[in-house]
C-alpha cells in the first residue's frame, strides 16, 4: 500500500513553493559543471574553501568607554576570536561627540563611544593593528573612524600596506532600512567614493566597503529582497566609482558583503549561493575583467530579529542552525549572536558560548572538509535558481526606477521591506509561522539572566575627557584643520588626507561631522 503525501502547500519565508520531493528533473543545469573558485563562483570563492582556512571568527562587541570594550577584546582574544568586530554607539554612528545634546541617555548603549584618536588609542591598547583583522560597524561617520584607525597605524609604526579589515560604510541601506544617516545621498556617495579612491592607493588590503543586506534583512525583508536590495545597492557603489574615473579592477577587489542568516537553512544557503553567481554577473557586465574583482566576499551575522526573550537559552539553537547556513553557504567571515542579546547587551558567558557554536562547527561537524558539500542537491539547487530568478525580478524593477538611489528617493525599496515585514509578523500573530516558545510550546518563566547594562554616568565619563582633550591639543592648529576640510569638500578634492591630518592633531567626530554637515546639509 503507497502512503499518500500530503497536499498542504509549503513556502520558504520569500514566498518560494517548496514542493514535497525534488528529482534531477529540477535540477538546473546550468550549476552542475561550475567549480569552487571558478566564475561566477556559486560554489565558493575558493577552490578548497575551508580545506586551507576557516572563515574569520569574529565577535561583534562594543559598549560603554574605550577603556571597557579594549577589556572585552582582550577576552574575546584570549578565546580563540580571529578577527574583532566593533560596535558603535548611537552618537558616533550620526556624527555627535558625547557632551552633545542629543547624545543624551545614548552614550556607550549600543557600542563604544568614540570621540577621539585618543579615544581609538584606547580602545586597541596593547592590540597591534598589523596583526588582527578589524571590521568596523559604521556608515555616515565612516571615513572619520577610518582615519582614526589609520592615524592610530601610523602612531604604532604599522606598515599601511599590510592593515588588513573592513569598514562598513553602506549609506544607501541607511536611508532604506536604519536610519543613521548625516548627510543627503548625493554627497554621501561622494564620501563613499573618496574612501574607495584614497585607500586604492593608501591602504591596499583594506575592504573599503561592506555592503549590507543585514540590516534590510533586520527591518523585516525577505531573503530574496535582502540580496536583490543588496546587490542593486552594491551596483550604484559601482557606478560611482566609475563615474570617479576609478579602476573597477582595483576598487572592485575590496569591495565586500554583510548578510543575515535566518532559521530556514536551506533557503539561506540558497541565497549566499545565489548571491555570489549574481554578482560575478552584474560585475563582469559593468566592465570587471580580473576573476578576484568578481568574487563576491561576505560575512555574515545571525539574525538578531530571530531571538527570543521567551526561553532564552533557546536561541542556542537557532543560532547554531544559522551558523550552518552561513558555512554551508560559504562565508568569509561569522559573528554569532549571544543567546541573552533579546534581553540585553551580550554577557561574556553568551559571547563565549556564540563563539564556541563557531568553533565546534568548524572543528567537530565535519562540514569543513568538502567545498560546497549541499552542491548537487536536488533542492538546494532548484532554490538556488529560483532565489536568482526572483532576485533578478526585482533588479529589474529597481533599475526601472532610476537605480537603488531613486528607487530609495521615491520609496520602493522602504514600502517593500514594509510589507513583507507586515506579512511576516502577521503570519506569527495567526499561527501560520511558528516561532518556538512565543507562539507556541509556552512555559511559565522568570527572568533569571543575570543582565549586562551600562550605565549613564559614562557621557559624564566621556564628557570630561573631551574637556581635558580640548584643553590640550593646539586649538589653532585644530581650526585651520576643521577649515581645510570645509574648503576641500567645496572644491571636490578627496576628503581623506584632510580629516586624517584632523583627527592627528585631535580635531573630534564631532567637530569634523558639523563642518560637513554645513556644507553639504543635513537628510531629512
Amino acid at each position: 500500500m503507497i502512503a499518500k503525501m500530503s497536499t498542504e502547500k509549503k513556502y520558504t519565508d520569500s514566498g518560494i513553493e517548496i514542493k514535497p520531493v525534488y528529482t534531477a528533473s529540477d535540477l538546473p543545469s546550468s550549476n552542475l559543471s561550475e567549480l569552487p573558485g571558478s566564475f561566477p563562483y556559486t560554489r565558493g570563492v575558493q577552490p578548497d574553501m575551508y580545506r586551507g582556512r576557516l572563515w574569520t571568527m569574529r565577535q561583534y562587541a562594543g559598549f560603554s568607554t574605550a577603556e571597557e570594550s579594549n577589556k572585552r577584546y582582550h577576552y574575546l582574544l584570549s578565546q580563540g576570536v580571529s578577527g574583532l568586530s566593533v560596535a558603535f554607539d548611537l552618537p558616533t554612528q550620526i556624527g555627535y561627540d558625547s557632551d552633545h545634546a542629543l547624545s543624551e541617555g545614548e552614550v556607550g548603549k549600543v557600542g563604544v563611544a568614540i570621540d577621539s584618536l585618543e579615544d581609538m588609542e584606547i580602545l586597541f591598547d596593547n592590540i597591534k593593528l598589523e596583526e588582527v583583522s578589524t571590521s568596523m560597524t559604521i556608515n555616515a561617520t565612516g571615513f572619520i573612524l577610518l582615519a582614526f584607525y589609520v592615524a592610530l597605524a601610523k602612531k604604532q609604526g604599522a606598515d599601511l600596506s599590510k592593515i588588513t579589515g573592513t569598514i562598513q560604510n553602506d549609506i544607501l541601506k541607511e536611508y532604506a532600512a536604519r536610519g543613521t544617516y548625516i548627510y543627503p545621498p548625493k554627497p554621501s556617495m561622494r564620501i563613499i567614493t573618496d574612501i574607495f579612491e584614497w585607500c586604492s592607493k593608501e591602504l591596499p588590503k583594506w575592504n573599503t566597503i561592506s555592503i549590507s543586506g543585514y540590516h534590510i534583512r533586520e527591518a523585516g525583508s525577505t531573503a530574496v529582497q535582502e540580496i536583490a536590495f543588496t546587490l542593486s545597492n552594491g551596483k550604484a557603489y559601482v557606478k560611482a566609482a566609475l563615474d570617479k574615473g576609478l579602476d573597477i579592477n582595483v576598487f572592485g577587489k575590496r569591495l565586500s558583503f554583510f548578510f543575515n542568516a535566518h532559521n530556514n537553512l536551506f533557503e539561506e544557503v540558497a541565497k549566499f549561493r545565489a548571491a555570489r553567481k549574481m554578482w560575478a554577473v552584474m560585475m563582469k557586465d559593468l566592465g570587471a575583467t580580473d576573476p578576484k574583482a568578481m568574487m563576491l566576499r561576505f560575512h555574515t551575522q545571525t539574525g538578531g530579529s530571530t531571538l527570543t526573550a521567551q526561553q532564552p537559552l533557546n536561541n542556542i539553537s537557532r543560532v547554531t542552525i544559522q551558523t550552518l547556513a552561513a558555512v554551508l553557504g560559504g562565508t568569509q567571515s561569522l559573528h554569532t549572536n549571544g543567546y541573552d542579546e533579546a534581553l540585553n547587551l551580550p554577557t561574556e558567558e553568551a559571547a563565549r558560548t556564540a563563539l564556541r557554536t563557531q568553533q565546534i562547527v568548524g572543528f567537530e561537524s565535519g562540514i569543513v572538509d568538502t567545498a560546497d558539500p549541499l552542491a548537487g542537491s536536488y533542492f538546494v539547487e532548484n532554490l538556488t535558481n529560483e532565489v536568482e530568478q526572483q532576485a533578478w525580478e526585482l533588479i529589474e524593477q529597481i533599475d526601472g526606477l532610476g537605480g537603488s538611489v531613486d528607487a530609495i528617493e521615491q520609496g520602493f525599496i522602504q514600502d517593500e521591506i514594509a510589507k513583507s515585514a507586515y506579512e511576516y509578523q502577521r503570519n506569527i500573530e495567526t499561527g501560520e509561522k511558528i516561532i518556538v516558545g512565543v507562539n507556541k510550546f509556552h512555559i511559565k518563566e522568570t527572568n533569571n539572566t543575570n543582565g549586562f547594562k551600562i550605565d549613564d554616568s559614562i557621557r559624564a565619563v566621556q564628557t570630561e575627557k573631551l574637556k581635558s582633550l580640548k584643553a590640550r591639543r593646539t586649538e589653532q592648529v585644530a581650526k585651520q584643520c576643521l577649515a581645510d576640510i570645509s574648503n576641500a569638500a567645496t572644491d571636490g578634492r578627496n576628503l581623506m588626507p584632510f580629516v586624517i591630518n584632523a583627527v592627528e592633531h585631535y580635531c573630534t567626530l564631532g567637530e569634523i561631522s558639523d563642518v560637513l554637515r554645513k556644507v553639504f546639509g543635513e537628510y531629512s
